[in-house]
């Protein structure tokens, strides 16, 4: 098979490439009108109407105005009668008219003191989520398959793709493409890919069972890997450790330093383990499986520390994250469809959200709290969410099958997507800026654990 060919939509098919793809560049302005963001003026103008009219009408005395992603409702109550033209009254005592809420004598305007305040109070810049791909590749024989893992993009900015019984690397940088392992000759074909922590190492799970470890730089194989009987379908890196889930249920842990023969077996799940994540501390694993299990391990144990069986389908799409010590997101299948947070440290369920489509992925924002999902059935779709409120914060479709690849670019700014339609799409979701929100409190005695 060749390297990844690129053909122009409509303009005819090209050729294929012999050395690496073409990318599509594609502009907003070029391909479609602009549309509008969350959270853009026309939101915070509504939000800001609506706090004048509670102030002026039911004296509340609001100041500033709240952020256009928060849900109101959070702040508010039912009011008792349903009739009324206001279906929410604000948590707040009403403001007597002789006090500071008074209008002053000399003024010209009917609002009141509070809501020039309002008014004089600092608006956020709108956000501006792109709802087209900066880039899309042609990705032939990228397989639609729910339980594997063919994407996976390195801290030295090289995505690596598996493409049937090949694993190609392509730079982000200079966007050229190479081969790094052709499975054919093996009769073999590529199930997962996954980097370490530095970008120097591919781990390669196949469809027989091995584990492959491969040089990046230089590319050549390193070691290859026994011990699983079925497709290694999940992989996941933990310093120079390497942990392998299989459809023969088990999860091998195995340092790469050693010989073959040190490895640690972890047996809980019941069906394939299509799911594995590293907490950010390294001390906890997560595996989700098709027996709709969430498994949380720790770094010593053979036997589950948790167990979450909440989810009513498969749990393929696992984040930890990375702001809140001991916070973990899954998300269930087709007859699922829900993203669920637990509280590690407790053992608790927190929250969850029907999403309306089979989750495949997710990812959590490395500067803000936010997290991206990817979906399958029906919608084939991609969802970005504030966090605790779960507000969605854009809405990205293009995929005409369902989204079953997602890594994140190592500056945390754009992810990518890849789906049986063959194609892998280029996305600028996130912002750069660290949360501001983020407790520096020396109380908080999770902030200095690491």
């Amino acid at each position: 098979m060749g390297l990844w060919r690129f053909k122009e939509r409509g303009l005819g098919a090209g050729p294929p490439w012999r050395h690496g793809p073409r990318i599509r560049e594609t502009t907003a302005e070029a391909n479609q009108p602009p549309e509008p963001s969350l959270g853009g003026p026309a939101d915070q103008d509504a939000v800001t109407y609506a706090a004048l009219l509670r102030n002026e009408l039911l004296g509340s005395g609001i100041e500033t105005v709240q952020d256009p992603h928060t849900d109101e409702r959070r702040h508010a109550v039912p009011s008792q009668d349903s009739h009324s033209l206001f279906k929410y009254a604000v948590h707040t005592k009403r403001v007597p008219f002789h006090s500071d809420n008074e209008v002053s004598p000399y003024s010209l305007s009917p609002l009141s003191n509070k809501s020039h305040k309002l008014l004089r109070s600092p608006r956020k810049p709108a956000r501006k989520i792109s709802k087209i791909p900066f880039k899309v590749l042609d990705a032939p024989e990228l397989q639609d398959d729910f339980y594997l893992n063919l994407v996976d993009w390195s801290a030295g900015n090289l995505l690596s793709v598996g493409l049937g019984a090949c694993v190609y690397l392509w730079s982000a940088c200079t966007s050229q493409v190479t081969r790094l392992c052709d499975l054919s000759v093996d009769g073999d074909s590529v199930t997962s890919v996954c980097w370490n922590e530095r970008g120097s190492l591919v781990a390669v799970g196949t469809h027989k069972g091995y584990v492959q470890i491969w040089d990046a730089s230089g590319g050549r194989k390193l070691t290859s890997l026994e011990g699983h009987s079925a497709r290694v379908g999940a992989l996941a890196w933990n310093g120079e450790q390497l942990s392998s889930g299989s459809r023969d249920r088990v999860i091998l842990q195995r340092d790469v330093r050693t010989p073959p023969s040190a490895e640690r077996r972890l047996q809980g799940h019941r069906q394939e383990v299509c799911g594995l994540k590293w907490s950010p501390d390294h001390q906890h694993l997560a595996s989700g499986g098709n027996d709709n299990k969430l498994l949380v391990w720790n770094s010593s144990s053979l036997l589950p520390m948790q167990q979450y069986s909440d989810h009513l389908a498969a749990v393929k799409a696992i984040a930890w994250s990375p702001h809140q010590h001991g916070l973990l997101v899954s998300g269930g299948g087709t007859a699922d469809r829900c993203l669920r947070f637990w509280n590690t440290l407790t053992g608790q369920a927190l929250q969850s959200t029907d999403t309306g489509s089979q989750v495949c992925n997710l990812a959590w924002s490395k500067h803000a709290n936010e997290l991206v999902s990817t979906h399958g059935y029906s919608q084939n779709q991609i969802l970005v969410w504030k966090y605790p409120s779960l507000t969605q914060v854009a809405k990205l479709t293009g995929h005409s099958y369902r989204v079953l690849y997602l890594a994140v670019s190592p500056d945390g700014e754009a992810i990518v997507t890849g789906a049986g339609d063959e194609t892998l799409r280029f996305w600028n979701v996130f912002s750069k800026t660290r949360c501001t929100k983020e407790s520096k409190s020396v109380l908080n005695l999770f902030t200095r654990i690491r």
